[in-house]
């Protein structure tokens, strides 16, 4: 691979940077201003005197002593923290004349000895840089009576959050929020900060982190999630507090919610309920979209490798419980939480148990054109369902610190799940000019239940031997899948010259599918340190597959009774997937740069067999994954990072050997067993700015992925009957790919407190397909624009607008005269005002346009909501709401996309307009002194 002449450039003037000399510099040393006794390790920041950006900072010696080198000239601020002391800062300047500032004794006061009257809450307080974690003090901000944690969330430099509790920090979205360093209630950050009071937090951290392979190696491994941690008040561990919520709505919905809290001391006890049919369906962002879990398929390695699923293969329907707003929901969920820590915080526990159910009811309608080599096909179809799901789940997480140098993590979960589902499909194809192709009308009742189990242990040892390592990870994995249902279908097959039916497929089956995998996956890595900045870490994983997949259809004898066993489109199959990889890490890190460069080879022995014939299909491959990143940090609050990543894409059993099913029977899939693999790769390049305490940012990113023998889809559609088969193959001749690329800047203008920022964006890409056997070049780009304002007084308003326009290209080269090119603009908008007498008028609304093209007419949605909420008492412990959601009555979500040679849009059914009356009790009650561990 060639590096482009640019990158060359940028590291050619990075490593010019690092060897260049300054001749200013400041020393010192930190001491107790009592005691005098040195402050070994207190944090020692140089700021901008003009916007207080850090410019250096390091960490005290033994005997509390301090210097820094390489500082430009300018004026500055210098910046002493140390555990349970007040801060000192100082003003200082460095010219020519000035080169070198000696600050001596720097004295240090307890907290403890100052008055209280004099302690200043100023911004140079309220945030800490500590390494790569952002620590904000929460008492450096304005807290209300009865505040959540989102409420403080918002307040600080950086962060964002959306109406639906959703978080954003300098760009990128936290996924995890931690208490006291431990999960609460699993992954949704918005059970921790909807319902978690703002006056109980002590501190806010922010920081990436990153699995607890990397963490304890040292080697990125790229799995990194944006965190935060709630560092709780140590007189706000031992006490209770939660929330009561009801509400009775028009269109006969309603919602209720109840969350109860005990913490004592660093054991945490916590219970919540939700029932509602308006959509809510639990406590949190994430809850509201999911039910179920990930555990649906199982992959075996990360080399792009086969997968299994354990849920539809057998061609029927399934549900998982997920919810995105389309039909009509009644949902019941609940949950309990606790962890502790004991032992000299040695030994840890975090459990969860959850139970939940979801009915939902509703109908999808979906527009498609099919571009074919002599012509279009249109196909309307409509979805009516009725679906059902439950889920029991419970898992817990015991640590230990063994010793000094070893640890050892402990995970177990498990989870009984079972669903319905009742669907009726009804699709009708014409050839473009209104002349009917087919018609089919089709049911399909299932109903299965699931048990999942995994389990996972997590050793680690270090050494004596600085960066000296070993670790070993073993889990395994047990899912099993049993489900029945009945297919009924019938297709009508027309002739466009006459408009009469030619023909008529029935199908009429009962089927029934038991799916059982068993994955055994294990890696251990030993990590040596070669000299003070560079590293090597050597790995070796295993992987074990045995699962089995017994699917069985039935036709009815002549008495209605479904007897007759279908050996076509049944089967029995076993796998035995067997995986042993290989890899090697070398990792180099030096003041403001950071390399890795890594390479894994994994070799994969396949075989399946079918029990019915005995016929046995094996494959053996290896899969290459390099990868390599290098990082350039010039501050604590910049960074520019390059990465690359290479892997081999294996063909899936349902590519090379599809099982046969007939549950739509206008798309057929065949199988080919010379396909070859692909190689995918990424590129990307990462830049960030983020001037926190001036509320200054820039963000920009680019990525670009292609492959080689892509593996691509042979369509061959009859424009006679639509009938539609399917078959993949390697492209040999060309290279597919997609980028994207974006920019975002945000700035607050102190002067009037208004917040600003601006995006922009492009990606696209080319894709290949065969369709009736012709190469078929698909074309897409995207440009966008927005801009966003945002102003707010503590307890006085809020206010947010965001919005800008769009424009997508869609190129087809079979036919050119097809494409579909669309403007389309986004805007949102949200404002809060506090009115007298604790009364608080909430709005909200959000626009969506899109263009007219060849296909669709354009489209125009606008979803606006309101509320009104009085609260009672001091502490705004009690509340009345009214909230109108959908006052338009516009509900319709609507999602409109191009793929290969389809155009389609789809629009689901929703909950329309409602009014809600709502009663809301919030109660606390915490002990006067802190709790004893």
């Amino acid at each position: 691979m060639k590096l482009h002449p640019l990158i060359i450039l940028m590291m050619l003037l990075c490593s010019a940077r690092l060897f260049a000399q300054s001749p200013y510099h400041i020393k010192g040393a930190v001491a107790d201003t009592s005691s005098k006794t040195r402050l070994t390790n207190a944090t020692v920041c140089v700021l901008n005197a003009k916007d207080s950006i850090i410019r250096r900072f390091v960490y005290a010696k033994e005997g509390g002593s301090f210097a820094i080198n390489n500082l430009p000239p300018g004026n500055f601020i210098l910046l002493v923290s140390y555990p349970a002391y007040a801060d000192y800062v100082e003003k200082f300047t460095l010219d020519p004349a000035h080169p070198t500032k000696d600050f001596g004794s720097v004295n240090m006061p307890l907290k403890s000895r100052l008055l209280h009257d004099v302690i200043v809450k100023g911004t140079v307080n309220a945030i800490k840089i500590k390494g790569d974690t952002t620590e904000f003090s929460a008492k450096a901000y304005v807290i209300q009576p009865n505040d959540k944690v989102e409420d403080l969330l918002k307040q600080l430099p950086g962060i964002q959050v959306d109406k639906d509790g959703k978080i954003t920090a300098n760009g990128q979205t936290v996924s995890k929020v931690l208490v006291d360093g431990d999960e609460f209630f699993g992954d949704d950050p918005t059970l921790v900060t909807k319902n978690l009071r703002a006056d109980m937090v002590d501190k806010v951290q922010l920081f990436d982190k990153k699995s607890d392979q990397a963490a304890f190696t040292g080697v990125d491994d790229g799995k990194r999630t944006k965190t935060i941690n709630i560092q709780l008040k140590e007189d706000k561990k031992n006490g209770t507090f939660g929330k009561l919520d009801g509400g009775l709505a028009t269109q006969k919905l309603y919602e209720s919610q109840a969350i109860y809290n005990r913490f004592k001391a660093k054991a945490k006890y916590s219970a919540y309920g939700t029932s509602a049919n308006n959509g809510k369906i639990g406590l949190g962002f994430a809850d509201n979209n999911a039910l179920g879990s990930s555990a649906n398929s199982v992959q075996i390695d990360d080399g792009g490798g086969i997968i299994v699923f354990g849920g539809s293969s057998d061609g029927l329907d399934s549900f998982d419980g997920t919810y995105f707003g389309n039909g009509k929901p009644l949902a019941h969920n609940g949950g309990l939480h606790y962890d502790s820590k004991w032992n000299g915080d040695k030994e840890t526990i975090n459990t969860n148990y959850r139970i939940g159910s979801m009915d939902i009811n509703g109908l999808t309608t979906t527009t498609t054109q099919q571009t074919l080599t002599n012509g279009i096909i249109n196909t309307n179809s409509r979805q009516g369902f009725n679906n059902y799901a439950f889920r029991n789940k419970a898992e817990a997480t015991y640590t230990i610190k063994i010793d000094t140098t070893s640890n050892l993590k402990i995970g177990a979960d498990g989870a009984f799940k079972n669903f319905r589902v009742m669907n009726n499909y009804q699709n009708v194809t014409d050839n473009g000019n209104g002349k009917l192709i087919n018609f089919n009308d089709r049911d399909v009742n299932n109903h299965g239940d699931q048990q999942l189990f995994n389990a996972s242990l997590f050793y680690t040892k270090k050494f004596k031997k600085v960066g000296r390592n070993i670790s070993w990870n073993i889990s395994e994995s047990y899912n099993n899948n049993e489900t029945k249902g009945n297919l009924n279908s019938r297709v009508d097959f027309y002739n466009t010259t006459s408009g009469g039916i030619d023909s008529t497929q029935r199908i009429n089956q009962y089927k029934t599918s038991d799916v059982l995998s068993s994955v055994l996956n294990s890696n251990i890595t030993y990590g040596e340190p070669l000299t003070k900045f560079a590293s090597m870490v050597f790995n070796y994983g295993f992987a074990l597959n045995n699962s089995t997949a017994d699917r069985k259809s039935f036709n009815q004898d002549a008495a209605g009774n479904y007897t007759i066993f279908d050996n076509v489109y049944s089967n029995d199959y076993k796998l035995l997937r067997i995986t042993n990889q290989f890899g090697a890490s070398y990792t180099y890190r030096k003041k403001k740069f950071n390399t890795t460069l890594s390479a894994k080879a994994s070799i994969a022995d396949y075989k399946q067999t079918d029990e019915y014939t005995m016929n046995t299909f094996s494959r053996s491959y290896v899969n290459w994954l390099p990868r390599a990143s290098f990082q350039y940090s010039p501050s604590l609050q910049k960074s520019i990072t390059f990465s690359y990543s290479g892997f081999s894409q294996q063909p899936g059993i349902d590519q090379i050997q599809p099982i046969r099913v007939n549950t739509d029977p206008l798309n057929i899939t065949l199988g080919n067993a010379n396909l070859k693999p692909a190689y995918s790769q990424n590129f990307s390049v990462y830049y960030n700015s983020a001037k926190i305490i001036s509320g200054t940012s820039s963000y920009g990113s680019v990525y670009f992925y292609n492959q080689y023998d892509a593996i691509v889809n042979n369509t061959v559609t009859d424009a006679k009957t639509g009938k539609t088969t399917i078959q993949y193959i390697n492209l040999t001749d060309r290279s597919p790919y997609n980028y994207s690329a974006s920019f975002s800047t945000s700035r607050k203008i102190k002067s009037i407190g208004l917040s600003t920022g601006i995006r922009l964006n492009t990606n696209g890409n080319i894709n290949y397909s065969y369709i009736n056997n012709a190469l078929n070049e698909t074309k897409s780009r995207t440009y966008g624009a927005s801009l966003n304002l945002s102003k707010s007084a503590v307890k006085k308003y809020d206010l947010y607008v965001s919005g800008g326009p769009s424009y997508t290209f869609n190129e087809f080269s079979l036919q050119p005269t097809a494409n579909n090119n669309a403007a389309g603009f986004n805007a949102f908008g949200n404002a809060s005002y506090y009115l007298p007498a604790k009364f608080l008028i909430r709005t909200d609304a959000q626009y969506t346009y899109t263009a007219a093209t060849r296909a669709f007419d354009a489209q125009r949605i606008t979803l606006w909501n309101a509320s009104l909420t009085k609260t009672f008492f001091k502490d705004d412990a009690l509340a009345f709401a009214v909230n109108a959601t959908d006052l338009l009555n516009n509900n319709l979500r609507t999602n409109r996309y191009a793929n290969a040679n389809m155009i389609t849009q789809t629009n689901n059914s929703g909950i329309g307009r409602y009014v809600m009356f709502s009663v809301i009790w919030n109660f606390t009650k915490f002990a006067t002194e802190p709790a004893k561990n």
